[in-house]
């Protein structure tokens, strides 16, 4: 069985970065305290014990996905907004794109019974219309243990590289096991799937994905987190939610007033009370 590259939480994100580009995921060992993951799932649990299972195979019958997480949760706030996974979106993802964005957060929960998912690749969420670079960076917070018996996310290291004809073997597979708070990092392109949960306790795991500032978000930020929320946030956290121009003229909108409150274009920054702010890699 191939095994994934573990780092300390003290890694640089240049370390982290080069273990993505080499193997297509890595493991942040201990990146918060198991204390903190009890706590966030603490915070969770009602949202999550209130979450229906999925309705197809790929989402899981024994699997529930919860997600308006930002709205939701202080604690996954902060996780979003963690430095060192932040500084690794700025080397994997601003080569190309001005800003990057919050693509989805929720949390994963395979339930005993759950048989393994379907292996994937994440980015094909835009089809087959993107080739040449990377358009997103995961991360799966261990909110409680990982392990093969109990679902642990299947991951088939060096596929990124692969060509999408190839399929995996078993023999390819390894899997994320981890102790709470550790978290998993990998690409959009890498082949993985939640595991078979085999055993007699839930698997519950924090997805937080990054994408390029110019594409579609998987879970709708403007709607999970309206303005009237998200204006109580910090700027960065804001930003990261797309509350801010990707570029030039990228998301740009128009407040809907009466004709005799003659108003121009306005950036997403002015919904929510303040002026935009440099991108990160100016800052």
């Amino acid at each position: 069985m191939p095994e994934l590259t573990r780092l300390s939480a003290s890694a640089s994100p240049q370390e982290l970065t080069a273990a993505i580009a080499r193997d297509g995921a890595v493991i942040m060992e201990n990146a918060i305290s198991r204390d903190q993951a009890e706590a966030t799932l603490d915070e969770l649990r009602p949202f999550v014990d209130a979450t229906p299972v999925g309705r197809d195979e790929f989402s899981g019958y024994q699997t529930t996905r919860t997600g308006a997480l930002i709205a939701r949760s202080a604690a996954c706030r902060e996780l979003a907004t963690q430095a060192t996974i932040l500084g690794v979106c700025d080397e994997f993802l601003l080569p190309n794109c001005k800003r990057y964005q919050l693509h989805l957060a929720q949390v994963i929960r395979i339930m005993p019974g759950q048989p393994k998912q379907l292996l994937h690749r994440d980015r094909l969420v835009w089809g087959q219309y993107l080739q040449g670079l990377e358009p997103q960076l995961n991360t799966l917070w261990a909110l409680t243990e990982f392990s093969q018996e109990n679902g642990a996310t299947q991951v088939v290291p060096g596929s990124a590289a692969w060509p999408e004809e190839i399929e995996a073997s078993p023999a390819d597979i390894t899997y994320a096991e981890m102790a709470p708070g550790s978290v998993l990092v990998y690409s959009g392109t890498v082949i993985h799937g939640g595991g078979a949960n085999t055993s007699p306790a839930d698997r519950v795991g924090l997805n937080i994905t990054y994408s390029l500032g110019w594409l579609r978000q998987e879970e709708n930020q403007y709607l999970s987190c309206p303005p009237e929320l998200a204006k109580d946030f910090a700027p960065e956290l804001q930003e990261l939610l797309g509350y801010t121009m990707m570029n030039y003229a990228l998301g740009y909108f128009t407040p809907p007033v009466a004709a005799d409150q003659e108003i121009g274009l306005r950036p997403p920054e002015f919904a929510l009370g303040r002026r935009p702010r440099k991108p990160r890699r100016f800052a």
